[in-house]
């Protein structure tokens, strides 16, 4: 069997979240003179690290917006030793982020094989003119210094690879050098033992005037 309900019990439970909410004290920010505290993985905008961009076309092409345009060019770049062959390689023209089509999904990020884009908290760039939400790569890089840190690894966390790896080659640099400080030292002193040796009886310069 079903409950019965009371009549006008929906409208009396309405009435007491109202109630309850009437007694609490309100808290109203007074943006923009007090900025609101923003969560850490805020999505705001995105900021490019030209520098480890390789123009793989990886983000334009996963974008479902298609709101990423990238321009590039091939230059050819000499051998390094005589009878090398000569590579090429991808310069970046232009990196553009139309903002107006952007839905914040993050994939460009995400499949980002190289760490070139990074999500900003900044997102006061409001513009009167659409056009002007489409940022080109000077913009980007601008955003780029409002990335906050990445936060701390938890003390139980493996140690990144990158970071296992130059603290090992600069170990082993470490202790060759240390190595190779001691032996000449070891040798300096075996120098000076000769040199300080006192002339036997059998020696010609050791004998009596």
């Amino acid at each position: 069997m079903s409950r019965l309900s009371i009549p006008g019990s929906g409208l009396a439970k309405g009435l007491a979240v109202t109630l309850r909410t009437m007694t609490r004290k309100t808290v109203t920010e007074q943006y923009p003179d007090v900025q609101p505290d923003l969560a850490p993985r805020t999505r705001g905008v995105i900021g490019l690290f030209e520098e480890n961009c390789t123009v793989c076309m990886l983000c334009a092409r996963e974008c479902p917006d298609w709101c990423i345009y990238i321009d590039s060019h091939k230059e050819t770049i000499p051998a390094a030793t005589p009878g090398g062959r000569e590579r090429s390689r991808n310069v970046l023209d232009r990196f553009a982020i139309d903002f107006a089509l952007c839905m914040y999904c993050g994939i460009c990020i995400e499949v980002c094989p190289f760490d070139a884009l990074f999500w900003s908290p900044e997102f006061e760039y409001a513009e009167t003119d659409i056009h002007e939400l489409t940022h080109e790569r000077d913009k980007l890089r601008e955003w780029m210094w409002t990335v906050p840190a990445p936060p701390a690894l938890d003390p139980g966390a493996e140690e990144p690879k990158e970071i296992a790896a130059a603290r090992k080659t600069a170990e082993k640099l470490a202790a060759a050098q240390a190595e190779q400080a001691t032996q000449a030292t070891q040798a300096a002193q075996d120098a000076s033992a000769t040199e300080a040796t006192p002339a036997g009886p059998d020696d010609p310069q050791g004998g009596e005037a």
